[in-house]
């Protein structure tokens, strides 16, 4: 398990951006940013004892590992993840133009449908960030991929909508547990210096995932083939393609499970040396395959806290009193994050993942619906002024063209993403997470501004190239921010209060998207704006060595 910081430990500040070397404690660089973290000497043991002539840091040990097979490997199989947490989520806005009519939903049960992803992954957020920071990255990894494609499979057989949007909530509860542990863990493999160009390269897989989302609605949702009689059920193509959307969540868990070692950062955070000693050879064995080099003995600078240390809630105290210690270790690292040299940047991420969780995704799950409305012609806002009645509704046969939009919007994040694994190790994750805020806000206003379908479509492109640049940035910032202990704590924080945003943007636009559609789309442009002026209060961490 891992080791709190406290505050009464003896620290030394030692300054962690490139090129500052000797700061003093009150003094910090105005280029590079301040200082990001307080190392402390009470959690490391790095003494020269043990049979190893040398003891090598985490940075160091990472290093010596080399660069090469093994990281490319890394990089697919997370990618992969990556790819399947954005098929489960992107692919209920995919079903609405037509689910709504099997399932009889009105705009408000919409509005609900796409939420109930996110209210689970609210839920599993921070529940799975804690497990992951005591238990390990890769063992939480496996069990919130199972349990995401378990349940979003199970969906498809759903007969009624209430069946349907519990399914998809514990379907999020999955998700919730994957996507911040997966940054995490990837960039707990990573050489520093190439570390955010490979955070950058691991987020592009999410536009993959979305373009395989928008490709499999495309080949399958307009498709009559696919529909057959289940006893009762009638079987849409709809059905047929959340079944092939919970594939990829599986595979990757049996990956995981099957390919991948534990996080040799955590191992060496919870005094596992022998196991993160193993973890380095395997990814030096395969790094230098073909290269005639041997690594050398070495020791590792660990956590003094060892793996079988008793725990006294574990021998003391009554069950109530053992609860109230668990709860208070629970919150400890909330507490932690708002606290001391912490407090503002935590403050300032939370207020930028509101932001953008509130535009992109309330956004984003609507497009599909948006443009089925806007097959006549017209602003996205210009067909929705009243509501229409469930009983007269057609939602067959399937408009393709619905799909052929959402697929190549969808594409438009590849530049995007190009663009980030070129620039976020010259520009830093602050630059690019304010400009790409910025640039989203300007966008979203311009298409509630505009009279037809075409610039409608060139604009939703845009959103979404500037947008992607926004969540790489965000995944750089929020894995170089923290240290070992907090760090899968807080991303699960924040993608929590993440999620809350997600769900008040698609409640919002359910229940205002068939009266006051103005409103939510002028409402998002206005908190990208924000986000885009908060994020200027982030500090610099390029480059910036993890601790």
């Amino acid at each position: 398990m891992f080791r709190h910081v406290h505050t009464a430990d003896a620290e030394a500040r030692e300054p962690l951006l490139t090129g500052v070397t000797h700061l003093e404690p009150n003094e910090s660089d105005p280029d590079e940013g301040e200082i990001i973290f307080d190392r402390s000497t009470s959690n490391i043991t790095c003494d020269g004892g043990g049979s190893a002539g040398r003891r090598l840091t985490y940075e160091e040990a990472v290093e010596e590992a080399g660069f090469g097979a093994f990281h490319w490997l890394l990089l697919v199989v997370c990618g992969w993840a990556n790819a399947s947490d954005a098929v489960e989520i992107l692919c209920v806005s995919f079903l609405l133009p037509t689910a709504r009519c099997d399932l009889q939903l009105s705009s408000s049960d919409m509005g609900l449908l796409t939420a109930s992803i996110f209210l689970g992954m609210m839920v599993g957020g921070y529940m799975w960030g804690y497990l992951v920071d005591q238990r390990g990255r890769r063992r939480v990894l496996v069990v919130s991929l199972t349990v995401n494609g378990v349940f979003g499979g199970l969906a498809s057989v759903a007969p009624w909508f209430w069946l349907f949007l519990l399914l998809r909530f514990i379907s999020g509860i999955g998700v919730g547990g994957s996507i911040p542990v997966i940054f995490s863990y990837f960039s707990e493999f990573m050489p520093r210096l190439r570390r955010g160009a490979m955070i950058s390269a691991l987020a592009t897989f999410w536009m993959a995932g979305n373009i395989l989302a928008a490709g499999l609605a495309w080949l399958v949702i307009p498709r009559t083939w696919a529909r057959f009689s289940l006893g009762t059920l009638d079987f849409q193509s709809w059905r047929l393609f959340v079944v092939l959307c919970s594939v990829p969540s599986l595979t990757s868990a049996l990956l995981f499970r099957l390919l991948m070692p534990e996080s040799p950062k955590f191992l060496m955070e919870a005094g596992r040396e022998k196991e993160a000693i193993r973890v380095f050879q395997v990814m030096f064995k395969l790094n230098m395959r073909g290269k005639g080099k041997d690594l050398p003995e070495f020791g590792l600078c660990i956590g003094s806290k060892q793996r079988g240390e008793p725990e006294e809630t574990r021998t003391r105290g009554s069950r109530r009193e053992r609860l109230a210690c668990t709860v208070k270790k629970v919150l400890m690292p909330i507490k932690q994050m708002f606290h001391g040299p912490l407090k503002s940047r935590s403050i300032a991420l939370l207020i930028v993942f509101y932001c953008i969780s509130f535009g992109y995704y309330g956004l984003w799950m609507w497009f599909p619906e948006l443009f089925e409305r806007m097959e006549n012609g017209g602003s996205p806002c210009a067909n929705v002024s009243l509501p229409s009645s469930l009983n007269n509704q057609s939602c067959y046969p399937v408009k393709t063209a619905v799909y052929m939009e959402g697929f190549i919007i969808a594409a438009s994040n590849l530049p995007g993403n190009i663009f980030t694994i070129v620039m976020i190790d010259r520009l830093g994750g602050k630059a690019l997470l304010s400009c790409s805020l910025l640039l989203s806000s300007l966008s979203i206003f311009l298409i509630y501004v505009v009279q037809t379908k075409i610039q409608s479509l060139v604009l939703s492109c845009i959103f979404s190239g500037v947008s992607v640049v926004t969540w790489n940035a965000l995944d750089v910032l929020g894995t170089e921010l923290y240290p070992t202990q907090l760090r899968s704590s807080a991303l699960g924080f924040f993608t929590g209060v993440g999620r809350v945003a997600a769900i008040m943007g698609n409640v919002a636009f359910g229940r205002l998207m068939d009266t006051n559609c103005a409103v939510p789309v002028l409402l998002v442009s206005f908190l990208l704006l924000t986000g885009g002026l908060v994020a200027l209060v982030l500090p610099q961490t390029r480059q910036t060595e993890l601790t």
